[in-house]
Protein backbone atom coordinates (compact mmCIF):
# COMPACT_ATOMS: atom_id res chain seq x y z
CA UNK A 1 0.00 0.00 0.00
CA UNK A 2 1.43 3.39 -0.99
CA UNK A 3 2.65 5.41 1.98
CA UNK A 4 1.61 9.05 2.25
CA UNK A 5 4.57 11.51 2.31
CA UNK A 6 5.50 12.67 5.80
CA UNK A 7 4.97 16.35 5.01
CA UNK A 8 1.39 15.60 3.96
CA UNK A 9 0.76 13.75 7.22
CA UNK A 10 1.99 16.80 9.14
CA UNK A 11 -0.02 19.30 7.12
CA UNK A 12 -3.18 17.21 7.55
CA UNK A 13 -2.65 16.96 11.31
CA UNK A 14 -2.08 20.70 11.61
CA UNK A 15 -5.13 21.37 9.44
CA UNK A 16 -7.24 19.14 11.68
CA UNK A 17 -6.03 21.07 14.72
CA UNK A 18 -6.81 24.39 13.06
CA UNK A 19 -10.28 23.16 12.14
CA UNK A 20 -10.72 22.07 15.76
CA UNK A 21 -9.90 25.57 17.00
CA UNK A 22 -6.62 24.66 18.66
CA UNK A 23 -4.63 27.53 17.13
CA UNK A 24 -7.22 30.31 16.97
CA UNK A 25 -6.39 32.18 20.21
CA UNK A 26 -3.35 34.12 19.02
CA UNK A 27 -3.41 33.00 15.41
CA UNK A 28 0.26 32.13 15.59
CA UNK A 29 1.50 28.62 14.93
CA UNK A 30 4.42 27.03 16.84
CA UNK A 31 7.85 27.77 15.39
CA UNK A 32 9.49 25.46 12.86
CA UNK A 33 11.94 24.32 15.56
CA UNK A 34 9.07 23.30 17.84
CA UNK A 35 7.33 21.46 15.01
CA UNK A 36 10.60 19.71 14.08
CA UNK A 37 10.92 18.38 17.62
CA UNK A 38 7.26 17.42 17.88
CA UNK A 39 7.13 15.44 14.63
CA UNK A 40 10.81 14.34 14.69
CA UNK A 41 11.50 15.48 11.15
CA UNK A 42 13.92 17.82 9.39
CA UNK A 43 13.35 21.53 8.82
CA UNK A 44 12.69 21.06 5.06
CA UNK A 45 9.91 18.57 5.86
CA UNK A 46 8.24 21.03 8.27
CA UNK A 47 8.70 23.86 5.78
CA UNK A 48 7.05 21.79 3.03
CA UNK A 49 4.10 20.96 5.33
CA UNK A 50 3.59 24.64 6.14
CA UNK A 51 3.91 25.51 2.46
CA UNK A 52 1.04 23.11 1.68
CA UNK A 53 -1.19 25.09 4.04
CA UNK A 54 0.03 28.43 2.72
CA UNK A 55 -0.84 27.36 -0.82
CA UNK A 56 -4.36 26.56 0.45
CA UNK A 57 -4.50 30.06 1.92
CA UNK A 58 -4.86 28.78 5.50
CA UNK A 59 -1.50 30.17 6.69
CA UNK A 60 0.62 33.20 5.92
CA UNK A 61 4.13 34.25 6.94
CA UNK A 62 5.13 37.48 8.61
CA UNK A 63 8.77 38.42 8.13
CA UNK A 64 10.72 38.14 11.37
CA UNK A 65 7.61 37.09 13.30
CA UNK A 66 6.49 33.61 12.25
CA UNK A 67 3.56 31.79 10.67
CA UNK A 68 -0.02 32.86 11.35
CA UNK A 69 -3.55 31.79 10.49
CA UNK A 70 -4.98 33.78 7.63
CA UNK A 71 -7.74 35.96 9.05
CA UNK A 72 -11.12 35.60 7.44
CA UNK A 73 -10.07 32.48 5.55
CA UNK A 74 -12.35 29.46 5.82
CA UNK A 75 -10.54 26.23 6.62
CA UNK A 76 -10.88 23.71 3.76
CA UNK A 77 -13.34 20.93 4.47
CA UNK A 78 -11.71 18.04 6.26
CA UNK A 79 -12.28 14.32 5.98
CA UNK A 80 -13.56 12.56 9.06
CA UNK A 81 -10.83 12.40 11.70
CA UNK A 82 -10.09 9.34 13.83
CA UNK A 83 -7.73 9.19 16.79
CA UNK A 84 -5.64 6.60 18.63
CA UNK A 85 -4.74 6.38 22.31
CA UNK A 86 -2.34 3.42 22.49
CA UNK A 87 0.07 3.55 25.47
CA UNK A 88 2.10 0.58 24.18
CA UNK A 89 2.69 2.07 20.73
CA UNK A 90 6.41 1.92 19.91
CA UNK A 91 7.14 -0.65 22.60
CA UNK A 92 4.71 -3.52 21.96
CA UNK A 93 5.08 -5.09 18.54
CA UNK A 94 1.46 -6.12 18.03
CA UNK A 95 0.25 -2.54 18.59
CA UNK A 96 2.77 -1.18 16.09
CA UNK A 97 1.34 -3.54 13.47
CA UNK A 98 -2.31 -2.98 14.39
CA UNK A 99 -1.98 0.81 14.44
CA UNK A 100 -0.07 0.82 11.17
CA UNK A 101 -2.84 -1.20 9.54
CA UNK A 102 -5.50 1.14 10.98
CA UNK A 103 -3.67 4.14 9.56
CA UNK A 104 -3.47 2.44 6.15
CA UNK A 105 -7.17 1.66 6.22
CA UNK A 106 -7.93 5.28 7.12
CA UNK A 107 -5.93 6.49 4.11
CA UNK A 108 -7.69 4.07 1.75
CA UNK A 109 -11.06 5.39 2.95
CA UNK A 110 -9.83 9.00 2.79
CA UNK A 111 -10.08 9.51 6.54
CA UNK A 112 -7.65 11.41 8.73
CA UNK A 113 -5.85 9.55 11.53
CA UNK A 114 -4.35 11.26 14.57
CA UNK A 115 -1.55 9.31 16.26
CA UNK A 116 -0.30 11.30 19.21
CA UNK A 117 -0.23 14.45 21.30
CA UNK A 118 1.66 17.67 20.76
CA UNK A 119 3.91 17.17 23.80
CA UNK A 120 4.83 13.61 22.98
CA UNK A 121 7.68 12.45 20.77
CA UNK A 122 6.87 9.54 18.48
CA UNK A 123 9.98 7.60 19.49
CA UNK A 124 9.04 7.49 23.19
CA UNK A 125 7.81 4.10 24.27
CA UNK A 126 5.77 4.59 27.42
CA UNK A 127 2.80 6.96 27.47
CA UNK A 128 1.88 8.17 30.94
CA UNK A 129 -1.70 8.47 32.14
CA UNK A 130 -1.32 12.26 32.15
CA UNK A 131 -0.20 12.22 28.50
CA UNK A 132 -3.10 9.96 27.55
CA UNK A 133 -5.62 12.23 29.28
CA UNK A 134 -4.08 15.27 27.56
CA UNK A 135 -4.33 13.49 24.21
CA UNK A 136 -7.93 12.53 24.97
CA UNK A 137 -8.82 16.15 25.74
CA UNK A 138 -7.14 17.21 22.52
CA UNK A 139 -9.32 14.79 20.54
CA UNK A 140 -12.40 16.20 22.27
CA UNK A 141 -11.35 19.74 21.29
CA UNK A 142 -10.75 18.61 17.71
CA UNK A 143 -14.14 16.88 17.67
CA UNK A 144 -12.73 13.71 16.12
CA UNK A 145 -15.27 11.23 14.84
CA UNK A 146 -13.98 8.21 16.78
CA UNK A 147 -11.10 6.95 18.93
CA UNK A 148 -9.32 3.60 19.12
CA UNK A 149 -8.13 3.00 22.70
CA UNK A 150 -5.86 0.26 24.08
CA UNK A 151 -6.51 0.54 27.84
CA UNK A 152 -3.71 0.83 30.38
CA UNK A 153 -2.84 -2.48 32.01
CA UNK A 154 0.40 -2.02 33.99
CA UNK A 155 0.03 1.42 35.58
CA UNK A 156 -1.08 2.05 39.13
CA UNK A 157 -4.88 2.03 39.41
CA UNK A 158 -5.44 1.05 35.78
CA UNK A 159 -9.21 1.03 36.00
CA UNK A 160 -9.42 4.60 37.32
CA UNK A 161 -7.17 5.84 34.51
CA UNK A 162 -9.14 3.96 31.87
CA UNK A 163 -12.47 5.18 33.25
CA UNK A 164 -11.25 8.78 33.15
CA UNK A 165 -10.37 8.53 29.46
CA UNK A 166 -13.47 6.62 28.36
CA UNK A 167 -15.80 8.92 30.33
CA UNK A 168 -14.27 12.01 28.71
CA UNK A 169 -14.85 10.58 25.25
CA UNK A 170 -18.33 9.29 26.06
CA UNK A 171 -19.47 12.61 27.51
CA UNK A 172 -18.26 14.30 24.31
CA UNK A 173 -20.29 11.83 22.23
CA UNK A 174 -17.19 10.38 20.55
CA UNK A 175 -17.50 6.71 19.53
CA UNK A 176 -14.91 4.41 21.10
CA UNK A 177 -13.48 1.02 20.08
CA UNK A 178 -11.22 -0.82 22.52
CA UNK A 179 -8.20 -2.68 21.17
CA UNK A 180 -6.94 -5.96 22.65
CA UNK A 181 -8.49 -5.65 26.13
CA UNK A 182 -11.32 -4.18 28.15
CA UNK A 183 -11.05 -1.40 30.73
CA UNK A 184 -12.21 -3.84 33.43
CA UNK A 185 -10.50 -6.95 34.80
CA UNK A 186 -11.57 -10.36 33.46
CA UNK A 187 -14.35 -11.53 33.27
CA UNK A 188 -16.15 -8.17 33.64
CA UNK A 189 -17.06 -6.19 30.49
CA UNK A 190 -17.65 -2.51 29.86
CA UNK A 191 -20.20 -0.93 27.55
CA UNK A 192 -17.73 -0.38 24.70
CA UNK A 193 -16.93 -2.36 21.57
CA UNK A 194 -13.89 -4.58 22.08
CA UNK A 195 -11.75 -6.12 19.32
CA UNK A 196 -8.98 -8.65 19.99
CA UNK A 197 -8.32 -12.36 20.13
CA UNK A 198 -10.29 -14.78 22.30
CA UNK A 199 -7.76 -15.00 25.13
CA UNK A 200 -9.74 -17.64 27.02
CA UNK A 201 -9.62 -19.85 23.93
CA UNK A 202 -5.90 -19.10 23.54
CA UNK A 203 -5.13 -20.38 27.04
CA UNK A 204 -7.34 -23.43 26.47
CA UNK A 205 -5.62 -24.19 23.16
CA UNK A 206 -2.12 -24.02 24.66
CA UNK A 207 -2.96 -26.21 27.64
CA UNK A 208 -4.80 -28.77 25.51
CA UNK A 209 -1.84 -28.94 23.12
CA UNK A 210 0.52 -29.74 25.99
CA UNK A 211 -1.89 -32.29 27.42
CA UNK A 212 -2.11 -34.05 24.05
CA UNK A 213 1.69 -34.30 24.13
CA UNK A 214 1.30 -36.35 27.31
CA UNK A 215 2.02 -33.58 29.86
CA UNK A 216 -0.03 -33.22 33.03
CA UNK A 217 2.08 -31.13 35.42
CA UNK A 218 1.61 -27.68 33.92
CA UNK A 219 2.26 -24.22 35.40
CA UNK A 220 1.19 -20.77 34.22
CA UNK A 221 3.80 -18.02 34.56
CA UNK A 222 3.24 -14.25 34.52
CA UNK A 223 4.09 -11.12 36.43
CA UNK A 224 2.14 -10.35 39.59
CA UNK A 225 -1.25 -8.61 39.15
CA UNK A 226 -1.73 -9.84 35.57
CA UNK A 227 -3.89 -7.78 33.15
CA UNK A 228 -7.30 -8.95 31.98
CA UNK A 229 -5.93 -10.62 28.84
CA UNK A 230 -3.57 -12.78 30.91
CA UNK A 231 -6.32 -13.56 33.43
CA UNK A 232 -8.45 -14.85 30.56
CA UNK A 233 -5.57 -17.00 29.24
CA UNK A 234 -5.02 -18.48 32.68
CA UNK A 235 -8.74 -19.24 33.05
CA UNK A 236 -8.74 -20.96 29.65
CA UNK A 237 -5.75 -23.12 30.58
CA UNK A 238 -7.41 -24.16 33.85
CA UNK A 239 -10.61 -25.03 31.97
CA UNK A 240 -8.67 -27.25 29.55
CA UNK A 241 -7.00 -29.14 32.39
CA UNK A 242 -10.31 -29.70 34.13
CA UNK A 243 -11.95 -30.83 30.88
CA UNK A 244 -9.24 -33.49 30.52
CA UNK A 245 -9.57 -34.67 34.12
CA UNK A 246 -6.27 -33.17 35.29
CA UNK A 247 -6.20 -31.73 38.80
CA UNK A 248 -5.17 -28.08 38.92
CA UNK A 249 -2.58 -27.66 41.71
CA UNK A 250 -2.83 -24.74 44.16
CA UNK A 251 0.42 -23.30 42.81
CA UNK A 252 -0.63 -23.56 39.15
CA UNK A 253 -0.20 -19.78 38.77
CA UNK A 254 3.39 -18.68 39.38
CA UNK A 255 3.97 -14.92 39.57
CA UNK A 256 7.52 -13.65 39.33
CA UNK A 257 10.42 -12.20 37.38
CA UNK A 258 11.54 -14.65 34.70
CA UNK A 259 15.01 -13.09 34.60
CA UNK A 260 15.48 -14.03 38.26
CA UNK A 261 17.47 -17.25 38.66
CA UNK A 262 15.79 -18.10 41.97
CA UNK A 263 12.33 -17.84 40.41
CA UNK A 264 13.38 -19.96 37.42
CA UNK A 265 14.79 -22.61 39.72
CA UNK A 266 11.47 -22.79 41.59
CA UNK A 267 9.89 -24.01 38.34
CA UNK A 268 12.34 -26.88 37.94
CA UNK A 269 12.81 -27.90 41.58
CA UNK A 270 11.99 -31.57 42.05
CA UNK A 271 10.85 -31.83 38.43
CA UNK A 272 7.30 -31.17 39.61
CA UNK A 273 6.53 -29.05 36.53
CA UNK A 274 6.73 -30.55 33.04
CA UNK A 275 5.58 -27.55 31.00
CA UNK A 276 5.16 -23.81 31.44
CA UNK A 277 2.55 -21.63 29.75
CA UNK A 278 3.93 -18.09 29.69
CA UNK A 279 1.62 -15.09 29.67
CA UNK A 280 3.25 -13.82 26.45
CA UNK A 281 6.28 -14.31 24.21
CA UNK A 282 8.37 -11.70 26.03
CA UNK A 283 7.99 -13.60 29.31
CA UNK A 284 8.78 -16.87 27.52
CA UNK A 285 11.93 -15.39 25.97
CA UNK A 286 13.17 -14.19 29.36
CA UNK A 287 12.52 -17.62 30.86
CA UNK A 288 14.34 -19.40 28.03
CA UNK A 289 17.39 -17.18 28.53
CA UNK A 290 17.42 -17.79 32.28
CA UNK A 291 17.06 -21.55 31.78
CA UNK A 292 19.93 -21.49 29.27
CA UNK A 293 22.24 -19.85 31.82
CA UNK A 294 21.33 -22.59 34.30
CA UNK A 295 21.93 -25.42 31.85
CA UNK A 296 18.24 -26.38 31.76
CA UNK A 297 17.35 -27.70 28.32
CA UNK A 298 14.13 -26.73 26.57
CA UNK A 299 12.22 -28.81 25.56
CA UNK A 300 14.16 -31.86 26.85
CA UNK A 301 13.96 -30.88 30.53
CA UNK A 302 10.98 -28.52 30.45
CA UNK A 303 8.49 -27.42 27.78
CA UNK A 304 7.75 -23.68 27.29
CA UNK A 305 5.02 -21.95 25.26
CA UNK A 306 3.91 -18.32 24.87
CA UNK A 307 1.37 -15.98 23.27
CA UNK A 308 1.69 -13.31 20.53
CA UNK A 309 4.02 -14.82 17.85
CA UNK A 310 6.20 -11.70 17.75
CA UNK A 311 9.17 -11.46 15.38
CA UNK A 312 11.77 -12.85 17.77
CA UNK A 313 9.72 -15.99 18.49
CA UNK A 314 11.54 -17.79 15.65
CA UNK A 315 14.93 -16.27 16.51
CA UNK A 316 15.28 -17.59 20.06
CA UNK A 317 17.78 -20.34 20.83
CA UNK A 318 14.75 -22.65 20.85
CA UNK A 319 11.99 -21.48 18.44
CA UNK A 320 8.88 -20.78 20.46
CA UNK A 321 5.51 -22.52 20.26
CA UNK A 322 2.95 -19.76 20.64
CA UNK A 323 -0.46 -18.32 19.82
CA UNK A 324 -0.48 -15.98 16.84
CA UNK A 325 -1.99 -12.51 17.18
CA UNK A 326 -3.76 -11.88 13.83
CA UNK A 327 -2.84 -8.18 13.86
CA UNK A 328 -4.05 -7.34 10.35
CA UNK A 329 -7.40 -9.03 10.96
CA UNK A 330 -7.75 -7.25 14.32
CA UNK A 331 -7.17 -3.90 12.58
CA UNK A 332 -9.68 -4.65 9.80
CA UNK A 333 -12.30 -5.77 12.34
CA UNK A 334 -11.70 -2.75 14.57
CA UNK A 335 -11.91 -0.35 11.63
CA UNK A 336 -15.17 -1.91 10.47
CA UNK A 337 -16.53 -1.77 14.02
CA UNK A 338 -15.66 1.93 14.24
CA UNK A 339 -17.40 2.78 10.97
CA UNK A 340 -20.50 0.87 12.10
CA UNK A 341 -20.43 2.56 15.51
CA UNK A 342 -20.19 6.02 13.89
CA UNK A 343 -23.04 5.21 11.49
CA UNK A 344 -25.29 3.85 14.25
CA UNK A 345 -24.35 4.82 17.85
CA UNK A 346 -27.29 2.76 19.17
CA UNK A 347 -25.76 -0.62 18.22
CA UNK A 348 -25.40 -2.70 21.41
CA UNK A 349 -21.79 -3.06 22.70
CA UNK A 350 -19.99 -5.93 20.99
CA UNK A 351 -17.10 -8.26 21.82
CA UNK A 352 -15.47 -9.07 18.48
CA UNK A 353 -12.98 -11.78 19.45
CA UNK A 354 -10.95 -13.42 16.72
CA UNK A 355 -10.16 -17.12 16.84
CA UNK A 356 -6.58 -17.79 18.06
CA UNK A 357 -4.22 -19.97 16.02
CA UNK A 358 -1.60 -22.26 17.53
CA UNK A 359 1.87 -22.10 15.95
CA UNK A 360 3.85 -25.22 16.85
CA UNK A 361 7.64 -25.00 17.03
CA UNK A 362 10.38 -26.77 18.99
CA UNK A 363 9.90 -25.33 22.50
CA UNK A 364 6.81 -27.45 23.30
CA UNK A 365 8.61 -30.72 22.54
CA UNK A 366 6.25 -31.73 19.75
CA UNK A 367 9.22 -32.68 17.55
CA UNK A 368 11.18 -34.63 20.15
CA UNK A 369 11.91 -38.20 19.21
CA UNK A 370 9.62 -40.58 21.05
Amino acid sequence: MKKIPRHQEISRELLAEIAGGMHDVSGKLPSEAVLMQRFEVSRPTVARALLDLKIQGVLSSRAGSGTYLTKGKDVPSLPHQLGMIVPGLGGIEIFDIICGELASLARVHELGMQWGGSTRRRSEVSMSVEEAVELCDRYVEMRVNGVFFAPFETTRDNEAANRSITQRLSHAGIPLVLLDRDIHSFPRRSGFDLVGIDNFAAGYLLAEHLIKLGLKRIAFVAKSSPPSTVQARKAGAISAMMAHGIAVPPDFFRAGDCTDVKFARSLTAGREVEAVICSNDHTAAQLLQTFSRQGIRVPQDLRVVGVDDVRFATLLSVPLTTIQQPCQEIAVTAFRAMRERIADPMIPPRSLLLTPRLVVRESCGAYLKR
